[in-house]
């Protein structure tokens, strides 16, 4: 089931916000995020909120039902509009999850989009996003979302290998992904990311690689790769448990992720995130872009977080609850908390330090100054950024990045 909500200090009925939020708003950028917490089966490995229709059934009657879904949502954007006031700024990126987002209508994804466009204007260049099962679109599906304004797609392919996908309680066919891509490109979608996780128990290093032959073979322009983490909880956690699949290591995921590395370069993918390649710098995923860079996002829907200005919050997860919240016209916000200037700088390197710019030098102080320093002589931190003023990781730096952020914070 999904993991728990963090503790945190309650939010106003209103929503609204500490005045200190919206100062220098102007100068950040503004991103929505959408939830879509619907799955049509839960994936083993799986403990985000999402709920399939026998886990909803009983809990939330018609209130938690994905048939007007879209129009509570919308109810959000509207609150969204209500609490930032008369903040001019449009939004530069929107980003649907889920969940399956593609399991609701194509109309639905685009009433909703419709309503951040209504309620505060879209940027000329707005990057906009869905994340979509290969099972749960076909060509018109796609052809609908892009006249809509969608520009943006990622699907969730995982591995190209049966026995992988049967662990991951996956359901699409191998194929069926790269099948998406050309849809995708003849519905009109600039950009297109496929989604891999490596580390799979029974998977191995052939199996890795052929499913990036088939990622690359397919013609995204982005490739988002990510080790398979075993949360508690989780159907997946369980077997491993039991003995019934073997639990993968550290040293294989270290493997696999420069098998990715090589052949993703190979093919003309360059890195700019830790676990996300790009073929030029027009690909590259803006929306999670915000979040590595710490600007403003509104996340709407049911667990959605968000952060404007040092203010961060969360909502109820139950879509029940959440419905509930604001037909009755308040906030679903079930805790903040504002960030202090230390919690920022914080975070500010544990994110940033994952981009392939590095995170300034002058955010550290003399202890992670002097761990720096030890990185770079050990070849985790590149020379001639460090030069420049900035931290920024080697690809065996990349492999150790947890470890190298744990001593820059000091």
């Amino acid at each position: 089931m999904p993991s728990a909500l963090p503790d945190g200090e309650p939010v106003p009925a209103d929503g609204a916000l500490p005045a200190s939020a919206l100062a220098g708003a102007a100068d950040r950028p503004l991103g929505f995020y959408l939830h879509v917490p619907y799955c049509a089966t839960r994936c083993g490995y799986c403990d985000f909120n999402t709920y399939t229709a026998t886990e909803l059934r009983g809990t939330g009657g018609v209130l938690a039902s994905r048939d007007n879904y879209a129009e509570t949502l919308v109810d959000e954007i509207r609150l969204a509009r209500k609490v930032l006031g008369d903040d001019p700024r449009p939004v530069r990126t929107v980003f649907v999850g889920g969940g399956t987002p593609t399991l609701l209508a194509a109309g639905d994804l685009v009433r909703m989009l419709g309503a951040i466009r209504e309620e505060f204007g879209l940027a000329p260049d707005a990057e906009v996003t869905t994340e979509a099962n290969p099972e749960s679109v076909d060509p018109a599906y796609l052809a609908e979302l892009r006249a809509g304004g969608f520009n943006r797609i990622s699907f969730g392919m995982q591995s190209a290998r049966q026995h992988v996908l049967q662990i991951l309680d996956r359901t699409h066919t191998p194929g069926r992904p790269e099948a998406c891509v050309a849809e995708a490109r003849a519905a009109g979608f600039d950009h297109v990311n496929l989604d891999l996780i490596y580390g799979t128990p029974g998977e191995s290093d052939d199996d890795w690689r052929a499913s990036l032959d088939a990622a690359i073979g397919a013609g995204p322009d982005h490739v988002s790769a990510y080790a398979l983490i075993v949360e508690e909880g989780t159907q997946l956690a369980r077997r491993i448990r039991r003995g019934e699949v073997p639990m993968t290591d550290d040293d294989v995921h270290a493997d696999r992720y420069l098998i990715a590395e090589e052949m993703l370069a190979r093919a003309g993918f360059s890195w700019y995130e830790v676990s996300n390649w790009a073929t030029s710098e027009a690909a590259r995923c803006l929306h999670n872009e915000l979040y590595w860079r710490g600007a403003d996002w509104w996340g709407a829907g049911p667990g959605a977080h968000s952060h404007v200005g040092g203010v961060r919050w969360w909502n109820v997860k139950h879509p029940g609850a959440y419905a509930a919240a604001l037909a009755a016209g308040r906030s679903p916000g079930a805790g903040r908390e504002v960030l202090s200037a230390e919690d920022r700088r914080v975070e500010r390197i544990l994110l940033e330090l994952r981009l392939l710019e590095g995170v300034p030098l002058d955010l550290l102080r003399e202890e992670g100054l002097a761990a720096a320093r030890r990185a770079l002589s050990g070849g985790l931190l590149r020379p001639e950024p460090f030069e420049e003023g900035r931290a920024a990781l080697t690809l065996r730096g990349r492999l150790l990045a947890d470890a190298v952020v744990r001593d820059l914070v000091d």
